[in-house]
């Protein structure tokens, strides 16, 4: 039986959307069997090749309707000041005002499914149950790869019932009428008008990152834009890293790492906890430890290939949701980068396609949706309920220049000023063009659910509660380019190098030297020689320039005054010591 408070919840929805049918999912293979017949008859759906593709479907979304709309997510907490300055906000009585009538009999002539989900392995205390109320049955298809939905998640509410509510509804996909709003003081979220990803799948970013990140903060861990993997050296001994990359900048590729030949013969292993979040808290033994919330990858489709990214290909290869990806004629798909371009296609829009055709066949944001669980290096301990330890936190972005191939952070406060000034290059599909610097701190900025400057301090007292048992900080840059804009570091698979630097660190080793920006690296301890890097390339990789870091932290300095009064000390402090330090170095 549901708990009342639930089934309380479901009966007022249910009132104010007037569904001409309410159903409770249970997550089992006869429910998503059912529902993926009835959307291949309704066309909402195209059954894929049952050899090439077993278990898997495509799908198209509205033109209009294919990615986050960050100026549509909101943030609805009491005040401005809680919501701050990288956040929309919107007085939570200002956004029911506007949102709570659409939902008025929304769902009428559609069946309204309950979709009961954990975020977190089963019995982890970590866990946290979340309900999203929907009228898609193709957001009920996603969530059942993306989360453990059903009896598992009513199982966890427990006596208290305590849950984090969504209410979803496709409605007529108007862009004007699309809204995203969190209200952190309700445990609620809503969402109207939209039927993509993270805009509708409510379990992902929305509670595991919006949410959870003022959860948090309340009960004194993190919630991460983060991937987890686990590194085995050839003694056997296992290190785990959470990693934090704004988009474009291989985050997925380095979860999924599949390691020169050389490392896998000396015995080098690469295991995959998580792509994409991180929830991490203290155990017993004072350490972070870090569970992955999720329970799929909703990955992005072009570029990935056998060369790229074999495992999150692997990934997919069954049992998988492709959304505006192009259809070949065989009910198999295809996007750019994949293989060599088929004779024809039909695009994401539903269009025919030849490799002369302007448009690409898939849309650049197309995605597929795939459990966890088909990852070839998906790790043994990924739904462990205590989660894994990590010792090491890596934060990167998309620099080329400037920002060296790898350094440590000093210490733990410095390690946090580092994330909070992260910056990346956007790419030329990006508004402002190539090249244009966009800060990004911690690779949170759409995704931190309350103040920035207060989530910086967060970061801060967990150091403070943490000690000498806190993840040691780096920062990685695989984009750094010499004169003629050529790459100077291979990067995918050789990335191992620079993990096994970072695991020789906190490990009490590595050689390394001393630098105002941090610690970096010897050529030798990053393999420059074995990978053929000349003398100057390698300066390159590993230079840090005096002029061009004091232009650096200058830039900071005023993007942090942004921020005002909330600005902690500490982090205007650690600026203040860079320029002193950059200064000295001349």
């Amino acid at each position: 039986m549901p708990d009342q408070a639930l089934q309380q919840w479901v009966d007022e929805v249910a009132a104010l959307t007037t569904p001409d049918n309410v159903h409770w999912c249970d997550g089992t293979d006869e429910e998503i069997g059912r529902l993926y017949d009835m959307m291949v008859e309704d066309g909402v759906l195209v059954r894929l090749d049952s050899e090439k593709h077993p278990g898997s479907y495509y799908a198209r979304s509205d033109i209009n309707d294919v990615a986050r709309v960050e100026d549509r997510t909101f943030i609805c907490a009491a005040t401005e000041d809680e919501a701050g300055p990288t956040n929309n906000w919107v007085a939570p009585a200002e956004m029911h005002a506007m949102i709570d009538p659409l939902f008025n009999g929304c769902m009428a002539g559609r069946t309204m499914y309950v979709i009961p989900y954990l975020m977190g392995p089963p019995g982890s205390p970590m866990a946290k149950v979340g309900v999203e109320i929907t009228d898609s049955p193709f957001v009920v298809a996603n969530m059942r790869i993306m989360t453990r939905m059903g009896q598992v998640a009513v199982d966890e509410l427990g006596e208290d019932g305590d849950f984090v509510k969504g209410l979803h509804s496709t409605g007529n996909l108007d862009p004007e009428q699309r809204y995203i709003s969190h209200f952190p003081d309700e445990n609620l979220i809503m969402s109207f008008s939209s039927n993509y990803g993270g805009n509708a799948l409510l379990g992902k970013k929305c509670f595991a990152l919006r949410l959870a990140s003022v959860m948090a903060r309340r009960e004194g861990w993190l919630a991460e834009h983060m991937l987890i993997l686990g590194l085995t050296d050839p003694e056997g001994n296992r290190t785990f890293v959470a990693a934090a990359f704004p988009s474009a900048c291989g985050k997925t590729n380095l979860a999924m790492l599949v390691p020169p030949d050389s490392f896998i013969e000396a015995g080098w292993k690469v295991e995959t906890i998580g792509d994409d979040i991180a929830w991490l808290k203290f155990g017993d033994d004072g350490r972070l430890y870090a569970v992955n919330p999720e329970a799929g990858f909703f990955g992005v489709a072009p570029l990935t290939s056998e060369e790229t990214n074999p495992n999150a290909l692997a990934s997919c290869r069954a049992n998988t949701l492709f959304t505006n990806v192009a259809l070949l004629p065989d009910n198999t798909v295809w996007w750019e980068g994949l293989c060599d371009p088929p004779a024809e296609a039909t695009d994401w829009k539903g269009n025919p396609w030849t490799p002369e055709s302007e448009d690409p066949a898939a849309h650049p944001n197309s995605r597929f949706t795939a459990p966890a669980s088909q990852c070839p290096c998906i790790s043994p301990d990924w739904e462990s309920p205590e989660g894994v330890p990590i010792s090491a936190i890596i934060f990167g972005g998309r620099r080329s220049s400037t920002t060296p191939l790898v350094y440590q952070a000093r210490s733990w406060q410095h390690g946090t000023y580092v994330g909070a000034t992260m910056t990346s290059e956007k790419t030329a599909a990006a508004v402002g063009g190539l090249g244009e610097l966009r800060h990004d701190p911690m690779s949170m900025l759409p995704f931190c659910g309350y103040h920035m400057a207060d989530y910086w301090q967060h970061w801060l007292d967990v150091g403070e509660r943490g000690g000498d048992n806190m993840p040691e900080v780096f920062h990685v840059n695989w984009f750094r380019r010499d004169e003629s804009g050529s790459w100077l570091w291979p990067g995918f698979g050789e990335n191992i190098r620079v993990l096994k630097w970072i695991v020789d660190r906190v490990g009490g080793g590595g050689d390394a030297v001393e630098s105002p920006i941090g610690w970096l690296p010897t050529p030798e301890a990053v393999g420059f020689d074995e990978l053929g890097i000349g003398d100057a390339a390698g300066e390159a990789l590993l230079e840090v320039d005096s002029e061009e870091w004091l232009a650096e932290a200058n830039g900071r300095g005023e993007y942090l005054a942004g921020f005002g009064e909330k600005l902690p000390a500490a982090i205007r402090e650690e600026n203040d010591a860079l320029i002193t330090r950059l200064q000295s170095s001349d």
